[in-house]
């Protein structure tokens, strides 16, 4: 194993660097307080103006979204080739976007979810903080330790 000092530190992103980050994925995982729980559900989002906005049907994951309390989407990438993650955090809060006008500029990035249904709600999430981080990813060696020496079941 690799002692601490050997250790890559992690990137601590620009805020502009996380929303061009953001841009260059859609999926995400929208994480709510439901009822007495955290809960988390993937979206798809678009940035928009400086704030994600995803489309969702009725249910628990609109109705805790628009409860109050505040939100968060993390998405994250990878460059395998080089060998390279990034994971990017929004909080804030989610607002349901009401008027007709709204909704029309929110259609024209092209949202489209993956998952088919009635999705005629659509939801900015309008940020209070926005955070990422970029980091080397670990080979596997890393990782061993003494269970991976231990005698396997089966065929050996």
């Amino acid at each position: 194993m690799l002692n601490d000092a050997s250790l890559p530190v992690a990137d601590v992103l620009a805020t502009q660097e996380c929303w061009r980050l953001l841009g260059s994925v859609s999926v995400g995982r929208l994480a709510v307080w439901v009822n007495d729980h955290p809960d988390i559900f993937p979206v798809n989002y678009k940035v928009e103006h400086g704030t994600l906005v995803f489309r969702t049907g009725g249910g628990t994951k609109l109705s805790a979204a628009l409860a109050g309390t505040p939100v968060a989407i993390e998405a994250d990438g990878v460059d395998a080739d080089a060998g390279v993650a990034w994971s990017v955090v929004v909080k804030g809060q989610a607002t349901a976007l009401e008027s007709t006008q709204e909704v029309l500029d929110t259609i024209g990035p092209l949202l489209f979810p993956w998952e088919t249904g009635n999705k005629d709600h659509f939801v900015r999430i309008v940020p209070g903080s926005v955070s990422g981080r970029r980091f080397q990813i670990a080979r596997p060696l890393t990782w061993s330790g003494p269970l991976d020496d231990a005698t396997r079941a089966g065929l050996e």
